[in-house]
């Protein structure tokens, strides 16, 4: 009995070390596996802008998803070669996904993204995929024609900064003098062309240039609030952009036109995480809520405000197309039919608009 009890109590050793060596090792207490993920920004980080909206993003992320996720940017970064050398930096150094917003690192990505099959990257604004390219863009247009019925209702003279004449932006001007002109039939919108995404001082020569010309209200689409300031030191009106511009221009600001990237960059970690991830096209607008009109200004009025909701509301939810000829159809500023009446442009005729609206003063450069 003895020696039956010696052999129990020897077991029962074991199993105890055994026991304790699992609960101390490594892989006992592993945490679930983080996912890498980095952001690529054509700008600096500023206090309101393109860049900005992108990092409130990722910080929602982290907040959404905890010690799941770590992320890393890098800001400030050129379009061409300083793209893909950062880019692909980040995939050496083992990101499982990679953000890079703007239409510029496009061709970069896609170069990295053949050498680095493993890696998941997400070229937010450009329109070329891969099995492991995803890309997304919002709806900006959708948001430029409800500010342009609170510019048309404020002015007959609007302005326009704009940064490369690529669709994207093609489309918010002419959305935008769509908007104006439905509420104010004389309304005309100059352009300026800057061939740049941000540059501040650029940004605000334009603008002056603009209001010397007579104009009282600026749209533009560009990286900073450089515009919206200018509006604010002439008496003058603008459209903020990206995120809410209040803050540099408190009488300025009639509306601001807001994009809102935090449930898309969060759905596509969680993806990640699950791995679930597959390349898709993305295009979301008001309805999606990653485009929003909102942040009214004390100069836009009760019934202004009311009209501008209720439109959105109507674009929400199919009702109202910004690009649809409605009764007359749409011309273009050089005279030609664009949109016949009765019939509205398709999502891949609208990706590829290189025409400006009547109303527009200007040429695509």
């Amino acid at each position: 009995m003895l020696k039956n009890l010696c052999a129990a109590i020897a077991a029962a050793a074991r199993f105890l070390s055994l026991f304790f060596l699992f609960c101390l090792s490594p892989l006992a207490h592993a945490q679930p596996a983080k996912v890498k993920i980095g952001f690529v920004y054509v700008s600096p980080i500023t206090p309101a802008g393109w860049t900005r909206q992108h990092d409130v993003a990722r910080l929602a992320v982290v907040r959404t998803l905890g010690s799941q996720v770590s992320t890393t940017f890098v800001e400030n970064v050129a379009e061409g070669p300083d793209a893909e050398r950062v880019i692909r930096d980040l995939a050496h150094q083992g990101f499982d996904l990679i953000v890079t917003p703007s239409f510029g690192y496009m061709e970069a990505t896609m170069k990295v993204a053949r050498d680095y099959p493993n890696v998941k990257f997400e070229s937010i604004t450009g329109y070329k995929t891969a099995a492991n390219v995803a890309i997304a863009n919002a709806r900006y247009y959708e948001g430029r024609y409800l500010a342009g019925i609170a510019a048309g209702r404020t002015s007959a003279n609007l302005g326009y900064v704009a940064g490369f004449a690529i669709p994207e932006v093609v489309q918010g001007i002419n959305a935008f003098t769509l908007g104006a002109r439905s509420v104010n039939k004389a309304a005309t919108v100059r352009v300026v062309w800057l061939n740049e995404w941000f540059n501040p001082p650029k940004e605000r020569e334009a603008a002056m240039s603009l209001m010397n010309q007579g104009v009282d209200v600026l749209a533009f689409h560009t990286g900073s609030a450089a515009i919206m300031t200018a509006a604010q030191e002439r008496g003058k009106h603008a459209i903020g952009y990206h995120s809410d511009m209040s803050a540099f221009g408190p009488q300025a600001q009639l509306i601001a036109v807001t994009h809102h990237w935090d449930r898309y960059y969060t759905e596509r970690a969680q993806a990640v995480l699950a791995g679930s991830w597959r390349s898709a096209v993305t295009w979301g607008g008001i309805g999606s809520g990653m485009v929003d009109a909102a942040h009214f200004g004390p100069a836009v009025d009760g019934a202004t405000r009311a009209e501008v909701n209720l439109a959105k509301q109507s674009i929400a939810a199919g009702r109202l197309k910004p690009f649809s000829g409605g009764l007359l159809g749409i011309r273009s500023n050089s005279g030609d039919v664009v949109v016949r009446a009765g019939e509205a442009l398709s999502d891949p005729q609208i990706a590829q608009m290189s025409w400006l609206v009547e109303g527009v003063v200007g040429t695509i450069k």
